[in-house]
């Protein structure tokens, strides 16, 4: 029988987006799957869906509980609702590829982490860049930001063999955050280097827009200070160093970015980091 894999999709003012976040998941190869959509806003979400012709038995719906709970605790509720081996993040302004989830479960026989190399675009559908594109590779904690250096909530995982839940202290972040606690029993993820998961940065949102910068930094000085003083144990004896190495680097690239948009208008925060890194972690 082949094996499940919930999807689970945090939704907050999401009316824009969802229907081509499901719809991306409907076209999946990989047909088993259960899509958990997880209202945080009080928005009917199935009716929302059904107005748009879109009605299947694998679509989820559940609620936070909460009004602006934030992505964290409404990923939380439905990681306890499930009872899936498999689990996949999908945030409802973004969008799988078709092969996504039939590449991740092979993956996943493997490693119980897999992550793919992301496609970006902006809100008008512009394609700004890949990230992590090029050959399929293991990467331990130590190295897996050096590859991954966006985003991490296009990541899939094996509950049998690890699991975690979102740190609702953390304002930014809380995806690396969560992966961080994925490695404690787990000394490598694999990473699928062909894009399978469309990112979409918009202006305003949790990673992007006004005062986000600050948020970051308070996120990125936890996690660091965490590392630093042993929180994170972590099957690869190196994972907490070269996570906090990636750390130091990104905070220097978060403090500088500002001005180096204002010199380069329409510069990427990816494109900031990278060379930063690649001083440090040649490839």
């Amino acid at each position: 029988m082949a094996a499940t894999v919930s999807v689970i999709t945090p939704a907050y003012r999401s009316e824009r987006w969802i229907v081509p976040c499901v719809r991306s998941v409907l076209a999946q190869t990989w047909e088993a799957f259960e899509h958990v959509i997880i209202a945080d806003d009080g928005a009917d979400y199935e009716a929302l869906l059904a107005a748009a012709g879109i009605r299947d038995r694998r679509l989820k719906f559940l609620s936070s509980g909460a009004i602006g709970g934030g992505a964290s605790r409404a990923r939380n509720v439905a990681l306890d609702a499930i009872g899936t081996d498999y689990v996949a993040i999908l945030d409802a302004d973004d969008r799988f590829k078709p092969q996504k989830l039939a590449r991740a479960v092979a993956a996943l026989a493997h490693h119980p982490i897999v992550s793919v190399a992301l496609d970006e675009f902006d809100e008008t559908d512009r394609r700004l860049r890949l990230v992590g594109a090029g050959p399929d590779a293991e990467l331990s904690p130590a190295v897996y930001k050096w590859t991954c250096l966006s985003m991490d909530s296009m990541l899939l995982w094996d509950r049998r063999k690890t699991d975690a839940r979102y740190d609702l202290e953390l304002t930014n972040m809380t995806d690396l955050e969560l992966l961080l606690q994925l490695y404690r029993t787990v000394p490598a993820s694999w990473h699928l280097g062909t894009p399978l998961h469309d990112y979409l940065k918009l202006s305003v949102s949790m990673s992007n827009g006004p005062g986000v910068t600050e948020k970051m930094l308070r996120s990125k000085r936890e996690m660091l200070r965490r590392l630093e003083t042993g929180h994170y144990t972590m099957a690869d004896p190196a994972g907490p160093e070269g996570m906090a190495a990636f750390l130091r680097i990104s905070l220097v690239a978060e403090e500088t970015y500002p001005a180096a948009a204002a010199a380069r208008p329409g510069l990427l925060f990816e494109d900031h980091l990278e060379p930063m890194l690649r001083a440090q972690f040649p490839v």
